[in-house]
C-alpha cells in the first residue's frame, strides 16, 4: 500500500522556522522525484519545491527561494522541507508528492500557519 505521511506542520511566528517531513512507503522511493505543494484557502495548489531522484536537481517557487530548502534521504524514504523566515503568506496546507513516469502519489497534507 502506497503511503506518504507528512509531519512537522503547526503554528509559527513570522520570521520563524519549521521543518516538514514526509515518510514514504509502498513504492520504490529512490526512483521518484519528490515535490512539496501547498494550498492556501481560496487558492489553487501550487508547487513549492521539487527534488530529483538523487536530489542532484532542485527547483523552487520564486516566492520561497532563499528561504526554503528541500532535501531527501533515500535510505530513510523521507523528504524534508526546511522552511526559514516564514511569512504570513506561507500559511497553507502543505502536501508531499511523489512522481515517476505515470505514477503520482499524494500525502494527506499538513497545516502550516504563520502568525505575525
Amino acid at each position: 500500500q502506497v503511503r506518504l505521511v507528512e509531519s512537522g506542520g503547526g503554528l509559527a511566528q513570522s520570521g520563524g522556522s519549521l521543518r516538514l517531513s514526509c515518510v514514504a512507503s509502498g513504492f520504490r522511493f529512490p526512483n521518484y522525484a519528490m515535490r512539496w505543494f501547498r494550498q492556501a484557502p481560496g487558492k489553487e495548489r501550487e508547487l513549492v519545491a521539487a527534488a530529483s531522484s538523487e536530489a542532484r536537481q532542485t527547483i523552487y517557487a520564486d516566492s520561497v527561494k532563499g528561504r526554503f530548502t528541500i532535501s531527501r534521504d533515500n535510505a530513510k524514504s523521507t523528504v524534508y522541507l526546511q522552511m526559514n523566515d516564514l511569512q504570513r503568506e506561507d500559511t497553507a496546507v502543505y502536501y508531499c508528492n511523489a512522481v515517476w513516469a505515470s505514477r503520482n502519489h499524494w500525502g494527506q497534507g499538513t497545516q502550516v500557519t504563520v502568525s505575525s
